[in-house]
């Protein structure tokens, strides 16, 4: 890819309001599959300097995908994302599974941004077991730019390991 997502145009079938969202996903899902692509499997739990591991920024990024997009259709969190929460960051899964678990939840995320209507954007959705005041528009975002962040943080703690 020559050029970063937000400077390729629209996403076909992405409402306008959500292209920034759908962008910083595509994005985000692009870099870390090349990221990484040979990254030794035995090195995926290691925590370098005390800081999290690869294996968990995979986790936790599908983890908060999953959980931020259910809380936006105003929908309450199953058991087993709880259970998926409760095991962030326990090793376990190998890499080629956590990483088709993101790029399923990437598209996922994808498609309910396809479908999410504009004009629900700023409806109030409740966060978390105390419903915390949110945005359907401020969940979507929120969920692309905390993808975003630990994007940068697993390329620098994999650059640091490698």
């Amino acid at each position: 890819m020559a050029t970063e997502y937000w400077m390729s145009g629209p996403v076909e079938h992405i409402p306008a309001l959500l292209q920034p969202a759908a962008h910083t996903l595509l994005q985000a899902n692009h870099e870390i599959n090349i990221l990484m692509q040979d990254f030794p499997e035995e090195r995926l739990w290691e925590s370098p300097k005390n800081v999290a591991s690869p294996g968990f920024h995979l986790q936790h990024i599908s983890g908060v995908l999953d959980r931020l997009f259910t809380y936006a259709r105003a929908e309450a969190l199953t058991p087993g994302q709880f259970a998926y929460l409760k095991q962030e960051g326990q090793p376990g899964p190998s890499l080629q599974e956590l990483l088709d678990a993101f790029n399923a939840q990437t598209h996922k995320a994808l498609l309910q941004l396809s479908t999410t209507p504009e004009n629900t954007l700023t409806e109030f959705r409740g966060v978390g077991r105390k419903q915390l005041p949110s945005t359907v528009q401020g969940l979507l975002f929120h969920a692309a730019e905390h993808t975003m962040r630990h994007t940068g943080q697993l390329l620098v703690t994999v650059r640091i390991m490698l």
